[in-house]
């Protein structure tokens, strides 16, 4: 298995389309962890706090990306907002 900085170089590269997509409107992509289970942490800031599309961007955006291109990480979690408190 790759070491903890190889997988989040991948991660990077994976994201690095997201990373823009949230970048231009005025949004911040933030890897916070890659956690011993292999749980990516992520947090949405900027714009993305409040935008009614965080959730997408999130599940179809960073969630989607992620397990299909680095298989060894397990789930993603968004530490700054619950799916509860978003209006969909």
């Amino acid at each position: 298995m790759e070491n903890k900085v190889e997988l989040l170089k991948k991660v990077n590269k994976a994201l690095e389309n997201v990373f823009n997509f949230v970048k231009q409107d005025g949004g911040e992509l933030k890897i916070i962890d890659l956690t011993d289970d292999m749980v990516l942490q992520v947090e949405l800031n900027g714009a993305c706090r409040t935008c009614d599309m965080n959730t997408m961007t999130f599940k179809a955006g960073v969630e989607e990306t992620i397990l299909k291109s680095i298989p060894e990480i397990k789930s993603v979690e968004a530490l700054n907002f619950s799916f509860e408190q978003i209006r969909l």
